[in-house]
């Protein structure tokens, strides 16, 4: 399999050099940009919203746990909670998630239309296929999934309020006061440069394994399942290494 990375490499490269091309014809690629960008962020949102605030749930819980008897101040739970959200589980967990619900979906109807041969007939009327089924899917993730990570780190902090401060495990001020300590600026900037990064991976290999798929729908199911995968996998990956490039000194 690893002989083969080479190979799939210099294709992927090959169809992401098609795909950022200039439209032929910019009122049909802004139409389906839209569409995409209704069916990754508002299908997308219910899931997005339900992970979330069980993560920051569940964070501050833990966290409340582990700190019960210790000497560290209590409002750090809020600290601790909106770091958590914002530097890693917000950008990483929802574009894990959309990997398995959109770009699968991705996967299947771009492979569809290939199975079904739409792909080559659009080729023959001598349209850009790569830029057509990849440039707008591409364009309508960058603009959507960081709105949906700003709302999946907000949504987890507020889980992580529900959590703690209703039941009465923390008090509201020491909350607050954890969400506005130690504040900074910059974990918000790196949430959106992972966002880009990870909607951008997820979005490209997704169509890049629909688009090459071959025909059957053992392929087609095939190619779903190791479009997830190689996503999950590679934004993994990238998470490790902008978090050594953002965060070294």
């Amino acid at each position: 399999m690893l002989w083969r990375l080479p190979y799939h490499f210099g294709r992927y490269l090959m169809m992401l050099w098609q795909a950022f091309s200039v439209p032929e014809n910019y009122r049909m690629y802004w139409k389906e940009t839209v569409r995409q960008m209704y069916d990754i962020g508002i299908g997308s949102l219910v899931i997005v919203a339900l992970i979330s605030i069980f993560i920051g749930a569940v964070s501050g819980l833990q966290f409340i746990y582990q700190l019960d008897g210790q000497l560290i101040p209590m409002y750090y739970i809020g600290y601790i909670v909106r770091d958590l959200a914002i530097i890693e589980l917000s950008p990483t967990f929802t574009n894990l998630v959309l990997a398995g619900k959109v770009g699968s979906n991705m996967t299947s109807e771009i492979g569809g239309m290939r199975q079904k041969e739409h792909i080559d007939a659009m080729e023959i009327m001598g349209l850009n296929t790569a830029a057509y089924l990849v440039l707008p899917r591409t364009v309508a993730a960058l603009v959507v999934i960081p709105m949906l990570v700003a709302v999946s780190a907000i949504l987890a902090i507020l889980g992580g309020y529900a959590a703690t401060v209703l039941p009465g495990e923390l008090s509201h001020t020491d909350y607050v006061r954890g969400l506005l300590t130690f504040y900074n600026p910059y974990n918000v900037r790196m949430m959106f440069i992972k966002s880009y990064v990870f909607a951008f991976i997820m979005t490209t290999v997704s169509c890049y394994q629909g688009y090459y798929v071959k025909s059957g729908s053992v392929n087609l199911g095939k190619a779903s399942t190791q479009a997830v995968v190689y996503s999950n996998i590679l934004i993994l990956l990238a998470d490790y290494l902008l978090v050594v490039l953002l965060t070294s000194d």
